[in-house]
């Protein structure tokens, strides 16, 4: 009903997608408070000020992305491993990255549970993603941004994807950006909200 009533409505018609979102049990990846909300319509709270993204935002991040069998991507800001399940579904290897050590063990648990044997999610500051690992074809962000750190882009492969949410005051736009002669060029994709992540708000810069 979810991928029926959400995903294939919002344009999202590539096969892998629909295949890993039909595959991959959503109430799997949520706190056991929250199940009976797992395939709401909206994003969804997780705790510690983090949500899990609605189902159509991920799909549509997705397919922008144009994820590949051959891909290594990194997930940052992951919760519990739901968007890596579903990429693990769709490409070779998927690194994901938690800020709360013990979520990020949980969500390594749930992925081993459920047979997710090419995907591990590390503990570790979302802002450096995961350097050791990089670099990679595809970067997502599960999360609101007002600015994309460098430590993060530097990590994207010549050629490669990222994409994530721009917060801009009370909305959002997702936009997807492509990584050519080492600069990360950006374009708007769709309109999108979620709370900006910790470490992602804008910078302030001061003039004299």
């Amino acid at each position: 009903m979810m991928v029926d009533t959400q995903v294939r409505p919002s344009d999202v018609t590539k096969f892998p997608i629909i295949d890993a979102m039909l595959s991959v049990p959503r109430e799997a990846f949520v706190p056991d408070d929250r199940r009976e909300a797992a395939y709401v319509g909206e994003n969804l709270d997780i705790g510690g000020g983090r949500v899990m993204l609605e189902p159509r935002t991920l799909a549509k991040m997705l397919e922008v992305l144009d994820v590949q069998p051959s891909h290594i991507a990194l997930d940052i800001a992951c919760g519990l491993g739901y968007s890596t399940a579903i990429l693990a579904q769709m490409c070779d290897f998927v690194v994901g990255v938690e800020d709360d050590e013990a979520r990020a063990q949980e969500a390594q648990g749930i992925l081993s549970q459920n047979g997710i044997d090419n995907a591990a999610v590390m503990a570790g500051v979302l802002t450096e993603g995961a350097e050791k690992s990089g670099p990679y074809d595809i970067i997502i962000v599960q999360g609101g941004v007002e600015e994309m750190p460098a430590t993060v882009l530097d990590q994207l492969r010549e050629g490669g994807r990222v994409a994530c949410v721009f917060s801009e005051g009370t909305l959002g736009v997702a936009r997807v950006g492509h990584k050519i002669d080492g600069a990360v060029n950006w374009r708007f994709a769709f309109n999108a909200s979620a709370p900006v992540l910790s470490g992602f708000e804008r910078r302030d810069v001061f003039a004299l």
